[in-house]
């Protein structure tokens, strides 16, 4: 039996100079954010995009927040890359976890892992995980930022630098969702930029462990996302307007 051959960093080409007009640019977009909104706030993963995104917020002195949501069911390894990235840029990521009443109310309906038993469970868990926790850590801001991309999925296709979060009632930037996987790459690598470990085994997409797996060479960079879903059913609700 052929051992499986999974995602693997892509290569970039790049040039030199088209790569600092990116850094740039993206320094740049973040700079005008911070001018015209008070609060702004930005949740990292701790995957590649986001450690773009934390690079180049360091870089500019942007006055923005670091948080991330603490699930509660993360991998080890991205506990761990939060404080790598602490470490390494000097700054704080404040932990948004879950309401612990949200969490066992959802084990007492589902079970601890009854998302694998559809779409509806799936939503309810990253409801009380996910979405209950960012709304509670955006609370106060005017505006917050994100890593997604045009080119990630099918759902982001239409993604723009700027948009209104009608669901939270506040701006949301995608300071990257004109880069390609294989910018984001080179940038990663010309300007030193602390790597998730997940993503040297084959994970394009990193979310909670239970629900995130290696991505086979070919497949959809999110074909790891709760695989077990149809293909319209790639995000948490994070990134949806409700």
């Amino acid at each position: 039996m052929m051992t499986p051959q999974f995602w693997s960093i892509p290569p970039s080409d790049l040039t030199p100079e088209k790569l600092a007009d990116k850094a740039v640019t993206l320094q740049k977009r973040l700079s005008e954010i911070v001018e015209r909104f008070s609060d702004v706030r930005f949740a990292t993963s701790l995957a590649a995009e986001d450690m773009v995104i934390t690079d180049a917020i360091v870089k500019a002195k942007a006055n923005i927040q670091f948080f991330t949501l603490a699930t509660g069911r993360l991998h080890q390894e991205t506990i761990d890359m939060t404080k790598t990235t602490e470490d390494h840029y000097g700054i704080t990521i404040i932990k948004a976890y879950p309401e612990e009443s949200d969490v066992q109310a959802f084990i007492a309906k589902y079970g601890m892992n009854g998302f694998y038993d559809g779409e509806e469970p799936k939503k309810a868990c990253c409801g009380a995980r996910k979405i209950k926790p960012l709304n509670t850590a955006l609370l106060g801001a005017d505006a917050w930022l994100t890593g997604q991309r045009r080119e990630q999925s099918t759902t982001r296709t239409e993604l723009n630098h700027e948009e209104l979060d009608d669901a939270r009632g506040i701006t949301k930037f995608n300071p990257l969702f004109d880069w390609t996987e294989s910018d984001v790459w080179a940038y990663i690598k010309n300007e030193n930029v602390p790597i998730h470990p997940l993503h040297l085994k084959g994970y394009p997409s990193i979310g909670c462990e239970p629900c995130t797996r290696q991505v086979k060479k070919g497949e959809d960079i999110r074909a790891g996302r709760w695989w077990w879903l149809q293909s319209d059913s790639k995000e948490c609700g994070l990134h949806v307007n409700q």
